[in-house]
């Protein structure tokens, strides 16, 4: 046992990672397909032009900044004690709620497809309440 861990947990951990990776590329395959949209590269960032870019950097330095600032606010706290808007969980969610609409947004105004941002609305909200079942399940007993 390394640091009060045990050895499966990290198996366990691996295989829930991969499960929720795998759920959530099944439920953006069955979306695209749905709402007829085109299939982007994993892992690129599209902006549809350069107002768009301006606001998805901007959002993603509040969340930097967010992230560091939370950090030094609950690094001394007990963990009963650490303010809640300031968890890692929190802002990951904010993050993402934040950034899938600015997305969300910009392909409303500006995407060939119309559809395109039923899609990021749709799989942002997929991916919103999977992070909510994970938390309130404590990640289905693993913590």
């Amino acid at each position: 046992m390394i640091m009060g861990v045990e050895p499966v947990f990290w198996v366990e951990l691996i295989l829930l990672l991969a499960g929720m990776i795998m759920m959530i590329m099944a439920f953006n395959s069955a979306m695209r397909k749905f709402f007829k949209v085109e299939k982007q590269k994993p892992f690129t960032n599209v902006h549809m032009n350069d107002v768009h870019k301006k606001a998805d950097w901007t959002v993603r330095g509040f969340v930097i900044l967010y992230l560091i600032v939370g950090h030094f606010a609950n690094i001394h706290r007990e963990p009963a004690e650490q303010i809640w808007y300031f968890n890692f969980i929190f802002i990951l969610v904010v993050s993402i709620v934040a950034t899938e609409g600015v997305q969300a947004v910009m392909e409303k105004k500006y995407a060939e497809n119309p559809n395109a941002y039923k899609l990021t609305l749709s799989r942002m909200i997929f991916v919103v309440l999977l992070l909510l079942v994970l938390i309130i399940t404590d990640f289905f007993g693993l913590i």
